[in-house]
């Protein structure tokens, strides 16, 4: 038996899904765990050149302006030598911002590393503003000195998170560095505040105290961060403190433990505290990048180790896997080939095939139903089955859409014979009721006339829906254009509550002759729908007004309105009519507006009125418009409403139209 002729679970057994996907996952879970670790170390580098040094360099910067800021709140100013210092800080503070934010940062950053630099940058952030205060006297020597250490002080935070490495021996040696340049400013932050003292010609209040603890832990942490350091650095730490400058610095800062007190200047030479100071801070400085240069190299070699074990657990695990991947792609593309034709076959039956067989049909085309659905093809397995399956399914939907076009057409032809009838009829019954409203003399009997002209004008209308059900057109038609006021009028006279429309304002234009009855439907479409659905005390206001594109006639009644998604429900359907669908009779009227509006090009948008119902706006195109010339203006005085049941409205004002080459007899205003 061949392969593509095999049962879908013996394939799907074949595949051996089950332990490859074990194999798959024991490999990427091995894969993901040695990975992490060496990604981490290979950024290590990366970290130290975009962090550690610019960060190092922007420390170094504001210990700098530290000191020369409390000399100067000490009243000693040197305004240059400020201001120059600023500028390099500024300078050492952009490059660490843009190293911090580059996108090489943050492909080898942890999320916690991420967020420390962000703490770090929105301290920089403050830097002008405390400037602000310091140049103006507003900040003393201690909040000088408290401001610059918070932001050194967030900046080794963010170098506490680059010392979170896989390697247990670096991972401690670099907390050691980072505990290094913590007890280095500690030394400057002694500096700074002897400094001040010096410039000022004495210890301030508590400022001898805060001297003595700083010293003091400046002292406690090189201790502990030497106990740290491996057996080479140390050596190479100890010979630091045995020079000279070293051993003058902790002369002096015994001096100023033990003879310094607040009120008194310092009981040592400024000038040799800071010449010993630059030098001992230099060296200091020196042996901690030393120290992480040297760190950064040994991350490499361990992390090519890390990569080396990967490789090898890689290759054993990729063995496993090609030995079930070789059965599974042989067998695999058969079917997935099969499969993706047989996918290919159905959606392009769905998505083209059956579309164009019901475009045809609507557009009342034949259609073979054995041409347009050829036999699937795909073996004699199950897939076979399936596809051949699909193709019954193909045609017994083709040959529905058949039988559904078929009663469809079937459908508008009764309509459309119905329709006919039922105007001929009503056009007799309409001439016959004119010429008894001419001879009627009695009120009460030509009233009862009018009432009985009403209600066959409506008659009318409703026979005029099922023509335009049919897809056929209404016989009414206009030869010359007809002014907007005496359509808006044709149009209220086939509403039932007729009484209840106002006719507010219309504007001089005329619709062309040969739109004139489709104007009138929709009109009357709109105006009946406004008067059955708001309380009958409530009025309807009808106001006509050429605009850019056209005419522009608004419907609005005030009764309960529809809520938002209704009218967007609405609004779709008169943008694009669908089909007539007889098991939903109940929008017939909007069904009918929409067809109307396809045919003569009106658009038609219902919207929320302000009063709570819903206005309705019929947009006539500009080539149905007439204006200057035959277009007739509604009289500004005396607003006409029409509220009189003994009025014909139906022919009020409208010239005779042309019903199907002949001209309909038109009763005459009394």
């Amino acid at each position: 038996m061949k392969p593509q002729n095999w049962p879908v679970r013996s394939k799907i057994i074949a595949l051996a899904a089950v332990p490859l996907a074990a194999l798959l996952a024991l490999w990427i879970f091995a894969t993901t765990l040695t990975v992490g670790p060496a990604l981490s170390l290979f950024s290590a580098r990366t970290l130290l050149d975009e962090i550690g040094k610019p960060g190092e360099a922007l420390v170094a910067e504001l210990q700098q302006e530290r000191r020369l800021t409390l000399v100067d709140l000490a009243g000693r100013r040197d305004l240059a030598a400020l201001r120059e210092q600023r500028v390099r800080t500024d300078r050492a503070a952009a490059d660490f911002r843009r190293r911090a934010t580059s996108g090489d940062l943050r492909d080898a950053a942890s999320h916690v590393l991420k967020a420390r630099l962000a703490q770090a940058l929105t301290a920089l952030d403050a830097l002008p503003a405390a400037r602000g205060f310091i140049d103006r006297r507003e900040m003393d020597r201690a909040g000088g000195l408290g401001f610059y250490s918070n932001i050194v002080d967030t900046t080794y935070r963010a170098f506490s998170a680059i010392a979170t490495l896989p390697d247990e021996d670096i991972s401690r040696d670099a907390r050691t560095v980072i505990a290094l340049g913590r007890a280095r400013e500690t030394l400057a932050q002694a500096d700074a505040l002897l400094a001040g003292a010096v410039a000022a010609g004495r210890f301030a209040e508590g400022e001898h105290s805060q001297l003595v603890q700083v010293i003091g832990t400046q002292q406690y942490l090189y201790a502990a961060a030497v106990a740290e350091l491996g057996e080479a650095e140390r050596v190479r730490y100890q010979k630091l403190t045995e020079g000279d400058e070293f051993v003058r610095l902790t002369a002096m800062q015994q001096q100023l433990v033990t003879r310094g007190r607040t009120g008194a200047p310092a009981p040592i030479d400024g000038v040799a505290w800071q010449r010993s100071y630059d030098s001992v801070q230099q060296q200091l400085r020196d042996f901690e990048l030393a120290t992480a240069d040297d760190l950064a190299r040994r991350t490499t070699p361990v992390a090519v180790g890390i990569v080396v074990r990967l490789a090898i657990a890689a290759l054993v695990g990729l063995a496993a896997v090609a030995a079930s991947l070789f059965l599974a792609l042989r067998i695999g593309r058969s079917l997935i080939d099969r499969m993706t034709g047989l996918r290919a076959a159905a959606l392009a039956t769905a998505n083209e095939r059956l579309p164009a067989v019901v475009d045809r049909l609507r557009r009342g085309e034949e259609v073979d139903v054995a041409a347009e659905t050829p036999e699937l093809n795909f073996g004699d397995d199950e897939l076979g089955q399936l596809g051949r399956a699909f193709t019954q399914v193909h045609r017994a939907a083709v040959r529905s859409a058949v039988d559904e076009a078929a009663v469809r057409s079937g459908l508008r032809q009764v309509f459309l014979n119905i329709a006919r009838r039922s105007q001929t009829l009503l056009h007799r019954q309409l001439a016959l009721l004119d010429r008894m409203e001419r001879r009627a003399t009695e009120p009460d009997e030509l009233e009862d006339l009018f009432h009985v002209d009403h209600l066959a004008t409506r008659m009318r209308r409703h026979a005029e829906d099922l023509v335009v059900l049919a897809g056929a057109t209404a016989g009414r038609g206009w030869r010359n254009p007809v002014p907007m006021v005496d359509v808006i009028r044709g149009a209220i006279s086939e509403v039932e509550d007729y009484t209840r429309v106002d006719i507010q304002s219309v504007q001089p234009a005329a619709t062309v002759g040969h739109a004139v009855g489709d104007v009138i439907h929709l009109l009357s479409e709109l105006l009946e729908n406004a008067t059955s659905f708001s309380p009958p005390h409530t009025r309807v206001h009808v106001t006509g007004q050429i605009v850019a594109r056209g005419y522009a006639i608004e419907v609005e009644d005030r009764g309960l309105g529809m809520s938002p998604q209704a009218i967007d429900d609405a609004n779709r359907r008169l943008a694009d009519p669908p089909d007539f669908d007889p098991a939903n009779s109940a929008r017939l009227g909007l069904f009918v507006v929409a067809q109307l509006a396809a045919r003569t090009g009106v658009r038609v948008q219902l919207r929320a009125s302000p009063y709570g119902g819903i206005t309705a706006v019929a947009l006539l195109p500009t080539d149905l418009v007439v204006t200057g010339q035959g277009a007739l203006a509604l009289p500004p005085a005396g607003r006409p409403r029409v509220d009189d049941a003994t009025v014909p409205i139906r022919s009020a004002g409208l010239p005779k139209p042309v019903i199907d080459g002949q001209v309909e007899p038109t009763a005459a205003v009394p």
